[in-house]
């Protein structure tokens, strides 16, 4: 029987290694993402045949996809076995990629019905995409941008001891800006950031701060995702800085991310709004992203 349990900080080490050893692009196996959103989620994990299980508690449990290079018919079938036994349901994976339902389609045909999650889908950058904003399809970018720059005495450097609590202030300003637009949401979102900041060295987080004036207008962090992706997590800044965003968004793949190829943007959460603004950057990969039900 699996053993789903609370992850750990002494987790990230072999659940890194699964991660980078499979070179799966999405972002839901990101294991500092996955630690500072447990408490919301309740997710917990499990180590099988080498490979790293998750499991999402809330409402109706749903899981991720075996990832590693174990036996995955094996896992998938215990994952099937669990849901029956302890959730008293027919197995629900969640967040799949193409490749993952053509594989679990050769391994158990006919077993599973498939269903498009277009909210999940990640938006997966080239990092020299972000960086140059070359063309006339990046000209409203630049213009923000030099905007910006233009208009305030700037400089951006890297989260670090002596900047967190700017950082978490500058949030807290943020949330109140903006807590009418779902407030549940904001205050699920701020334990999480808090816990991403009382652990960002133990997580192997990175980030950045972009300051305007003296004043902290913007910060963003992620990890890394494999060792040619890097996956951002969390990003904020105020709206009514113009240039803020994009400039925070360059400053980091610029100063930070460079050796990375890609930088995996999240999904849009079904956000009309977010979607405008993630395809303007022109994702070089759209990582679509399925439901798989277990008929039986």
């Amino acid at each position: 029987m699996l053993e789903f349990r609370n992850p750990e900080l002494s987790d990230r080490a072999w659940v890194t290694g699964v991660m980078e050893r499979s070179g799966d692009m999405a972002c839901e196996y990101c294991f500092g993402n996955l630690y500072i959103w447990a408490p919301v989620y309740e997710n917990t994990i499990c180590e099988y045949d080498g490979m790293f299980l998750a499991r999402d508690g809330v409402g109706d449990p749903m899981y991720l996809y075996p990832c590693g290079d174990g036996d995955k018919k094996a896992a998938v079938n215990e994952l099937i076995r669990y849901a029956e036994n302890h959730d008293g349901a027919r197995l629900t994976m969640y967040c799949l990629t193409p490749s993952n339902v053509r594989e679990l389609e050769d391994m158990m045909p006919g077993k599973f019905e498939f269903t498009e999650m277009r909210e999940f889908a990640d938006y997966i950058y080239n990092t020299t995409d972000l960086i140059d904003l070359a063309g006339r399809k990046y000209h409203g970018k630049r213009n923000h941008i030099a905007y910006f720059k233009n208009n305030h005495d700037w400089h951006f450097e890297p989260i670090n001891d002596g900047n967190m609590q700017l950082c978490l202030d500058m949030n807290r300003k943020w949330e109140a800006l903006n807590r009418e637009k779902d407030p549940d949401e904001i205050d699920s979102e701020l334990e999480a950031i808090k816990r991403a900041f009382s652990n960002f060295d133990e997580l192997g987080f990175k980030g950045g701060v972009l300051y305007a004036d003296g004043e902290v207008v913007a910060y963003t962090l992620g990890e890394e995702l494999n060792s040619s992706a890097f996956c951002t997590h969390i990003e904020k800044a105020y709206a009514s800085v113009r240039g803020a965003y994009p400039t925070v968004n360059r400053e980091f793949a610029a100063n930070m991310l460079a050796n990375y190829k890609f930088i995996n943007r999240e999904d849009d959460t079904g956000s009309e709004g977010l979607r405008k603004a993630k395809l303007s950057y022109y994702p070089e990969i759209l990582l679509q992203k399925y439901r798989a039900f277990y008929k039986g």
